[in-house]
């Protein structure tokens, strides 16, 4: 990627545009400002403020970020009575937050952050000086402030031309920022991937020669980068840095193992490279295939590690060939694991497991060769993720052989439309037995117990086989049931 490429859009028009902002959000804030002000406090829009507001990237519905030498307690006495509601949640870091409002503000007091060499939680000092607070931020695009209510702009490290530029770099030497705080590597990545910014090397050698130091974060920070990573603009950009300067080996080793050695007697196709294209073909269906959806994490972290399985099932067959055989199930333990480790919700570890486990099941369907019953219970096995396993399942698709590529489409586009037929006909996504509890016990002539589940089960198989029975077909099968057993 060039710099012309990366560079956000900074023209006369944004310049104008930002400008303007920057006057409105001073009068929006007037009264708070005008409240420190009284009382002898600087305070100044700061950090992603700021830097959004120069690439038109600022909306009325942004958080704002501000700084002031008013230490956490003060500032929780000037905000009374201005703000709606008040969070105090990160009030030992320094930070009060507010909502003005539709408007969510983090206040900070000037701060200098870091580590202990094996401590996971940052050590503050509060800082005096609105440049100092500048020189301990994490890069120089996000070391830029505007002093309220005058308007100064404040840029001591050079984060305009680095914005301009296209360019990532830190306000003082990359080993001491990322000592200041480890996860500021990650949020390397992530701005990359947010911004389209080219990561100076300085900084990437940084990265490499500190990676391990990524280990005293906490898993929950180290997620939340993460994330921000997955549902950005280009995601490939992030993991890939994320990988070649070994932060991924202690965050998500998982990614890097998928480059798997293909030599010449041994071919397959690059599974790590695969893994990214899927990625970005499932972003691309987020918005072109119906249902249409906003960016969607469980998408998004199914098809980045639905392969992963793949490295621990290798297996070099006898004719040359390579084999993967399931893959699928070992790597949705995998997956299981690693996103627990990284304290994902028990809601998306499930949805990405399972997801990760049904990927391969559309390809026994071939030229449409499924019974209705095979089609039903692809349905049921799915749940309410089949229409993230519809796009899962084409995004898998990057095979250079467009023959092949056409002709799986088109088997997917059958599948979906024998789905949809079903669905209408029976009421596929509300499937169950044709029967109910009390149904079943009144036919059988028994209470409730351990019977009950057995004979639901069987009426549910019975209903995926045959599709909806009439109540009287349904009970004449039950009974033969129950006389079998």
């Amino acid at each position: 990627m060039s710099h012309q490429e990366a560079s956000p859009e900074l023209n006369a028009t944004t310049r104008a545009q930002g400008a303007a902002q920057l006057i409105a959000i001073s009068d929006e804030l007037a009264e708070l400002v005008s409240r420190f002000v009284r009382a002898g406090h600087e305070i100044s829009l700061v950090g992603g403020s700021v830097r959004d507001t120069m690439i038109g990237r600022l909306t009325q519905a942004s958080d704002l970020d501000l700084t002031t030498d008013a230490h956490p307690e003060q500032i929780l006495q000037l905000v009374d009575g201005w703000a709606d509601s008040v969070w105090e949640v990160g009030i030992r870091f320094g930070t009060v937050a507010i909502r003005r409002g539709d408007r969510d503000l983090e206040i900070t007091t000037y701060r200098a952050e870091s580590y202990q060499p094996e401590s996971r939680k940052p050590e503050v000092t509060f800082g005096s000086s609105l440049e100092g607070d500048l020189s301990r931020r994490d890069f120089t695009v996000n070391a830029m402030a505007v002093r309220l209510p005058s308007l100064e702009f404040v840029d001591r490290h050079g984060g305009m031309a680095d914005l301009e530029h296209g360019v990532l770099r830190t306000p003082i030497t990359a080993a001491e920022s990322f000592n200041d705080d480890p996860l500021r590597m990650m949020r390397a990545a992530r701005f990359a991937a947010q911004l389209g910014m080219i990561v100076d090397a300085s900084v990437i050698d940084a990265m490499t020669q500190m990676a391990e130091r990524i280990a005293i974060v906490s898993p929950e920070r180290v997620r939340d980068e993460f994330v921000k990573i997955l549902l950005s603009p280009r995601p490939r950009l992030g993991l890939e840095i994320l990988c070649n300067t070994g932060l991924a080996d202690h965050v998500l080793p998982e990614l890097p193992a998928l480059r798997l050695e293909v030599d010449e007697h041994h071919r397959h196709k690059d599974v790590y490279e695969h893994s990214l294209i899927v990625l970005e073909q499932a972003i691309a269906l987020e918005q072109s295939h119906v249902p249409t959806s906003e960016p969607d994490l469980v998408l998004r972290l199914s098809a980045l590690l639905h392969d992963i399985g793949k490295p621990r099932t290798r297996k070099f067959e006898s004719n040359g060939g390579v084999s993967f055989h399931h893959h699928e199930v070992v790597g949705a333990r995998m997956v299981r694991k690693r996103l627990q480790a990284l304290r994902f919700s028990n809601q998306i570890v499930d949805e990405v497991a399972m997801l990760t486990e049904l990927h391969l099941r559309f390809h026994g369907y071939g030229a449409g060769a499924w019974t209705d019953s095979a089609v039903r219970r692809y349905v049921r096995d799915a749940q309410d993720q089949l229409t993230r396993l519809h796009k899962l399942t084409r995004a898998d698709c990057t095979t250079r052989n467009q023959k092949r590529a056409r002709s799986l489409q088109r088997s997917y586009d059958d599948l979906e439309q024998r789905i949809a037929e079903l669905s209408e006909a029976e009421e596929l996504a509300a499937m169950r037995p044709d029967l109910d509890g009390n149904q079943i016990m009144e036919i059988l002539g028994i209470g409730p117990g351990r019977e009950i589940g057995e004979a639901y089960r069987f009426l549910l198989e019975l209903r995926l086989d045959q599709g909806p029975l009439a109540p009287a077909e349904a009970a004449a099968q039950l009974r033969a049931w129950w006389a079998a057993r």
